[in-house]
This record gives C-alpha cells, structure tokens and sequence, in this order.
C-alpha cells in the first residue's frame, strides 16, 4: 500500500508542475523585440522612401508623390489603431500566481477525494482485503440463514448453511442445520461425512459414537469414499485394531494420487499400523503399495508433527484472522504438552472460542492442567460451555469434578448423572461416570441407587 502512495504521489506530483509552469514563469518576449507593428513601420518607411527616390529621378510627379504619402500615412494610421492593447500580467484578483496556488490545492485533495469515494482503497491492503471478503462471506451466510428461516423446507439449502458454518467455526450452527437437514443428509456420503467430522470435533476429535455411525453409512453408500476410509482407518488405529486400520488405508490409496502428498502420507500411516500389528511390511505394488524404508518408518516422529504444527502456526501467522485455524493449532499444541503456545493460540482464537461449547471446555481443561486447579477461569469457561450446550459431556464432567474437589458431592453427583444421559449405556465411559457416582454419593452419605437411565 506504501508504494501504491508513493508512485501516486510522484504522478500528481508531475501532473500539478505541468499545469502550474506557465502560470508561474510566463513566456517572456523575443528577444530582439520584434512586433507586427514595428515591421509595419519598416515596411511603410522603406516605401516612403521609394516614392521620394522616384520623384528624384522624374518618375512620379510631386502630386503622385504626395498622394503616394498620403495613402501610406492613413495605411500606417490604421495598422497602429487595430493593434491589440497590451494586458499587464498579475494585475487583477486571479494573478498567475494565485492560480497555481488553488490548482496546488485543489488538485491533489479533489484526486485523493475522488479516490476514496468510486476506488476500493481496501483492494491494496491485503489484510482489509481479507476482512473485506470475510465480511463478504458471512454477510452471505446470514441472508442464506434468513432466507431458510422464512422458509425451512429446503433441505438443501440448510446442508449448504450447515457447510458454510462448520467453514466458519461455528460449529453449534452447523451441527443444527446438518440437524434440519434432514433425510438429503442420511442419503449423501459427503454430507454424512462432513457432519460426522464436524462432531467428532465438538466432540474433541473423538470419532466413536454418533460419528462412526455417520461415516460407517457413508461407506455403505460409497464404500471408496476418500474421508470416510480415512477417518474409519483412524478410528480403527485408536482403538488399536490395526488391521482394521490397515484395510481401510489400504483401500484409501487406490483413490488418492500415486506420489501425491496424501498417498504418501497415508503409505507411511500404513506402514506404521502394519507394524504395530505385527504384519509383515507391504510388498511393492507400484505407487500404490506401501514401501517400507527408513523415511517412511521415521514420517510421524515428533521432528516431523512439530514441523506440520510450525507451518500452520506460520500460516497463521501471515493470516491472523483464520480464528479456526488459531482453535486447531491450539488444539494442537494441548496434545503435544505446548501448554504456554496452546494458551496464546486460545486466545487468538477470540470470539470463536466464545460462542462455542467444545472450545470453551478445552480452553478450560488446558487452563486446569497448567494451574493444578478447576476453580478460577476454568470453572468460568466450563459454566459458559453449559450455559451454550447444558449437556456438554466434558463440560459436566469437569464442572463435576470441580464441585467433587470442593466436597459438593450432591452437585458432582447432578452433573455426572447428566453425563450419563449422553452417552452409550454400557460403554467404557458410562461405566467410569458411574463408579465416580457411586464414590460421591458414599461421600455424601448417600444410599446407592440403580443405573442412571440414558
């Protein structure tokens, strides 16, 4: 934008001494001071002086002569007579010099006036660009959500605003217009995948329950879907059944481009299920075999995670106003144990945090691990997660743990129950919430009970 300043500056700057020159320093005279009427004077003379040479000579007679003179005198009196009168520069109001002092004023200020009301001066800062085409896309948005409230039977329409949310960060929104949806959801694998991503990162990028269930459907409507066999491959991996792992990836190479950078990524992912499973390393079968070597086995050691999480926060970095970019890093950075870096990236993160639940929940839990306790902003944080989304699993859990540490057994108890009601009877996790109830309500002095039913 400097430079843009800059050469308009000089331009005008040209433009200006252009037009103020030849008011300031006029044209002078000729030098030799020649005018039409003193040639006319020697003109006149020189015939004056032929007429008398012929009279000497007896050519003309003296009458001639003196009508000759006569006629040469009224012709010279009338030349002096027509001749335009002489203008005194700089002798009224608007002089020369006062001119080009308005047009010095009045040029610049009236280009940069101009300027700023028909140019998009924003279309030079690359930063106001950005904000400018934010702006843009969310004003968009919000006329689609109104548009959808006027009139809600339009299932596609409601997929699109559930996209362009989860784009946005807003991830409350988009999981009710998936919910609006409706049946277009059920029977479209991308969209079934891209809601099943979506919770899955409400759910702090766990990808069990509701989630698997999406991305399974998405499989059985197109089982060579690229994101559904990536995220079931994962799935599979944490739950340490790695063949499961394997199969999924596997069938993922045969759709991604050989040599891409994906189909590399996923051959090193493949090699390392296989190794855990105890399988023998993947014969060659061309771009789309895994091959097992020294750069593959050492593809997802710490050195090369770090160097993925330096370049998003390098990205960020040249674009600062990507807020969820800013909630993944931070996210990031909480796994790897970078708590101070994962603190900073929250807060960058700024009004997206806000508005949604999981964030808040996990900016509270990264705030609990780095001061030992709940109490303070975490239980802050944690209470506007609820206030947002009241059964927010993580949410009650931490508020119940808070209040369990704080010897409020009966109210852990109210938040723990509430967890049960969310999650799968019988899981690992429901079985957990349980037992945590079962120790409260010994501390509070209170008789066990059945189950909490879901």
């Amino acid at each position: 934008m400097t430079v843009f300043i800059a050469i308009s500056a000089v331009l005008t700057l040209l433009a200006l001494v252009w037009l103020v020159r030849p008011l300031l320093w006029p044209a002078a005279a000729s030098a030799s001071g020649v005018s039409s009427q003193g040639l006319n004077a020697s003109i006149y003379r020189d015939q004056l002086e032929t007429l008398e040479r012929d009279l000497a000579r007896g050519i003309i007679s003296a009458q001639e002569c003196e009508a000759g003179r006569d006629e040469l005198q009224l012709r010279l009196l009338d030349d002096v007579e027509g001749a335009p009168a002489s203008h005194a520069s700089g002798t009224g109001f608007w002089s020369g010099r006062r001119t080009a002092v308005l047009i010095a004023l009045l040029l610049p200020l009236g280009s940069a006036g101009m300027y700023w009301w028909l140019g998009h001066p924003e279309a030079i800062d690359p930063v106001a660009s950005q904000k400018a085409s934010n702006d843009q896309v969310a004003t968009m948005v919000e006329a689609l959500a109104a548009r959808l409230k006027a009139n809600p039977d339009n299932p596609k329409g409601w997929a699109i605003l559930a996209r362009s949310y989860k784009v946005m960060g807003r991830f409350a929104d988009a999981e009710q217009a998936f919910l609006k949806a409706g049946e277009l959801v059920n029977n479209d694998p991308d969209l079934l995948v891209d809601y099943a991503d979506l919770l899955a990162v409400r759910n702090n990028n766990n990808i069990e329950g509701k989630p698997l269930e999406l991305v399974t459907k998405a499989l059985s409507l197109n089982p060579q879907h690229p994101m559904g066999l990536m995220m079931s491959g994962v799935a599979a991996y944490r739950r340490n059944e790695f063949k499961l792992a394997v199969a999924q990836w596997e069938k993922l190479l045969l759709v991604l481009d050989p040599g891409s950078p994906d189909a590399q990524q996923v051959e090193a992912d493949i090699a390392e299920a296989r190794s855990k499973a105890g399988l023998p390393a993947a014969a060659s079968k061309g771009a789309a075999a895994a091959k097992p070597s020294a750069t593959e086995s050492d593809a997802m050691t710490p050195e090369k995670i770090n160097q993925m999480i330096d370049g998003l926060a390098a990205k960020l970095k040249a674009n600062p106003s990507d807020l969820a970019g800013w909630a993944r890093l931070a996210g990031a950075y909480k796994v790897q144990g970078r708590l101070p870096e994962a603190e900073q990236a929250f807060e960058k993160a700024g009004k997206l945090v806000d508005g949604d639940a999981g964030l808040l929940t996990q900016y509270a839990d990264l705030l609990a691990l780095r001061t030992n306790t709940l109490e303070g902003r975490p239980l802050a944080l944690v209470n506007k997660a609820l206030a947002i989304e009241p059964k927010h699993p993580m949410a009650l859990m931490l508020a119940g743990s808070a209040a369990y540490r704080r010897a409020d057994y009966k109210l852990a108890i109210t938040h723990w129950e509430k967890v049960l009601t969310v999650l799968p009877p019988g899981s690992r996790d429901a079985t957990q919430v349980e037992a945590e109830i079962a120790d409260a309500r010994s501390k509070a002095g209170l008789g066990l009970q059945p189950k909490a039913k879901p």
